[in-house]
């Protein structure tokens, strides 16, 4: 990961998705989360047809160049590749890292999902730029068959991973210090910002709390 990359994946980590259920489109989530601050993000996209995909992602990829910011493709290589994404994340019955073509690997952030201290301890030997650790709180925005690991299991996750970590699930306003604190590059955040009343302030409401110092 080069600096540059380095110091985008970091604060806060906005995931943009396709579920219906959000209050905000991912269009808009995506506009919103660049004009609040956001350095990079990750658009997932999991009711959206093939045939409309590639061009959403390309545009999600125009739009974050705009403002400088990377745009990370949740589990579809292929999408990243043909979209000219910063990045893919793979989960870990997704592509294995090891199976990235090298000359895609030499171009594409790598990001891996890890919910167990055996995943992470194995990630240390895999090609990823970063690991996802999570579900940290309950959540909602996310079908999961892992149980809230907890701030004490992400410290934990922190010190093991060897490379930035990048915490995941119900992470809202409210605890997202105690997420810093416990040493996370970044907090991915989805309804804080798709649901909210002003997706673009929330975003910079949880850019200045991420940045605080404690109690702050």
């Amino acid at each position: 990961m080069t600096p540059d990359a380095a110091a985008k994946l970091a604060g806060i980590y906005p995931l943009a998705d396709d579920d219906p259920r959000r209050r905000h489109d991912i269009r808009t989530v995506v506009e919103a989360a660049l004009a609040g601050g956001a350095t990079c993000l990750q658009l997932r996209l999991k009711h959206t047809l093939d045939r409309e995909a590639l061009g959403l992602c390309r545009w999600a990829v125009d739009q974050a160049h705009k403002w400088g910011a990377l745009l990370i493709v949740n589990d579809r290589l292929d999408l990243a590749d043909l979209a000219r994404a910063d990045g893919v994340h793979l989960g870990q019955d997704d592509l294995a890292p090891e199976r990235i073509p090298p000359e895609l690997r030499r171009r594409l952030l790598v990001g891996l999902s890890t919910h167990t201290p055996e995943q992470v301890n194995e990630s240390r030997e895999r090609p990823a730029d970063y690991i996802a650790f999570g579900p940290v709180f309950a959540t909602a925005s996310k079908d999961s068959e892992y149980e809230a690991r907890g701030i004490d299991a992400l410290a934990q996750a922190v010190e093991r991973a060897g490379r930035p970590v990048v915490a995941i699930g119900g992470i809202a306003e409210r605890n997202l210090s105690q997420v810093r604190m416990a040493g996370a590059r970044a907090a991915a955040v989805i309804s804080a910002i798709a649901n909210a009343d002003d997706p673009a302030e929330a975003t910079r409401r949880l850019i200045e709390k991420f940045s605080s110092p404690p109690g702050g």
